[in-house]
């Protein structure tokens, strides 16, 4: 098994903060929220960065009630750590300036990477770093009202192969006083399909010496974090998917890191079915309301049980409870003491391509024209 070495990176610096080992979870709508955060935490004994969902700048800065529950951290995440969705300059610029004048975090990263069509349609994440002069002017709002909070930045290549952006967005990053780059080894085009290219990352390093570069894309077990460091000389991974129902992927990042293989969780079903309840229990008590805690986890069901032998009918009936002791009980009629399965590994989540990203009428005439590009391109809401 693959041990670290001196080549491998055990800190990564995030301004004031040293991040150790080197990573990081993913943004991700509806499931990075405080519960699951917390689990990830548990099992790496507190190491790592824990990023919360997308959270919308005009939604913050209006102090939208779902978007005020979404930056509540636990007393015990240190850094706390928000990404932020904006495609306008001055309303970015107003909600970072308002996570550092109330002290609502300590960290801010920032959304160039999100695929979807909902916000490509605006002109944001993964759409957004074509209009260089739009992306410049968002990174320096954004770092000059942080003050002396680290501002990162998680992008992908590009919107698709004719028009990749990374290499000029990293060189802007880099000018406009960005701490780290964060970069998903997919355009916007490819979605979650196909294979990332981690030759990307590689360039992005040696094109932005300056500051870290963090590795995203199909990194399914703590062997694949350690092969895309040595690979691409990234400084530091950002796990998204791969730990979609396997929050204790932490405590094998973190073993991997500190050279200590052997340690690698394989749980038996019955732990798995433990974490299960937690899960759900940790989302009641964030929720407020325990039977909703339960609706919300029913979408960590397949996850969590891939790979072991429930049967079709087990799985659709797990996926429909709506009470803590239904959720209990029906993992209880389970043979719990089935081992680690050989095929609970790979690709989880969305694994889709689509070939089409939808973006605003005309946006790739001019990549230094950005008219049209206003306050009210902004989501409302957060979470994705």
């Amino acid at each position: 098994m693959p041990t670290a070495s001196p080549t491998v990176n055990t800190t990564l610096p995030i301004g004031p903060h040293a991040v150790q080992p080197p990573v990081v979870l993913a943004p991700m709508a509806g499931i990075t929220n405080a519960p699951f955060r917390t689990l990830c935490r548990e099992y790496s004994g507190g190491k790592g960065l824990f990023v919360s969902e997308m959270i919308t700048t005009r939604a913050l800065v209006e102090r939208n009630e779902k978007t005020m529950q979404l930056i509540r951290f636990d007393a015990s995440e240190q850094p706390r750590s928000i990404q932020l969705y904006g495609v306008d300059p001055a309303t970015v610029g107003k909600a970072v300036r308002m996570i550092a004048e109330e002290d609502l975090a300590d960290h801010i990263d920032l959304n160039f990477g999100c695929p979807v069509p909902k916000v490509t349609r605006k002109g944001g994440g993964s759409a957004l770093p074509f209009k260089r002069n739009l992306l410049r002017a968002i990174l320096r709002e954004a770092v000059a009202g942080a003050g002396d909070l680290p501002v990162t930045m998680k992008m992908r290549k590009g919107i698709d192969d004719d028009h990749l952006t990374y290499l000029d967005a990293g060189r802007i990053a880099v000018e406009e006083g960005v701490t780290a780059i964060a970069l998903h080894g997919r355009t916007a085009a490819q979605h979650y399909g196909g294979t990332a290219d981690w030759d990307a990352i590689a360039r992005l390093k040696e094109h932005v010496p300056e500051i870290p570069v963090l590795g995203n894309g199909d990194i399914w077990s703590a062997d694949d974090a350690l092969r895309m460091v040595r690979e691409t000389g990234c400084d530091g991974v950002v796990v998204g998917r791969g730990c979609l129902g396997r929050p204790w992927l932490f405590a094998d990042l973190v073993a991997a890191f500190e050279g200590r293989p052997d340690d690698y969780v394989r749980p038996t079903l019955r732990e798995v079915a433990d974490a299960m309840v937690r899960h759900a229990a940790l989302l009641g008590e964030w929720i407020g309301d325990r039977s909703r805690g339960v609706i919300d986890f029913r979408k960590h069901v397949a996850w969590y049980l891939k790979g072991f032998a429930v049967g079709s009918e087990m799985r659709r009936r797990l996926a429909v409870t709506s009470t803590l002791e239904e959720l209990r009980a029906g993992l209880d009629e389970l043979d719990l003491d089935q081992p680690w399965p050989s095929g609970a590994d790979g690709p989880r989540g969305r694994t889709s391509g689509n070939n089409r990203v939808v973006l605003p009428d005309g946006w790739l005439k001019d990549p230094y024209d950005s008219a049209g590009v206003g306050e009210d391109a902004e989501l409302d809401t957060s979470g994705g």
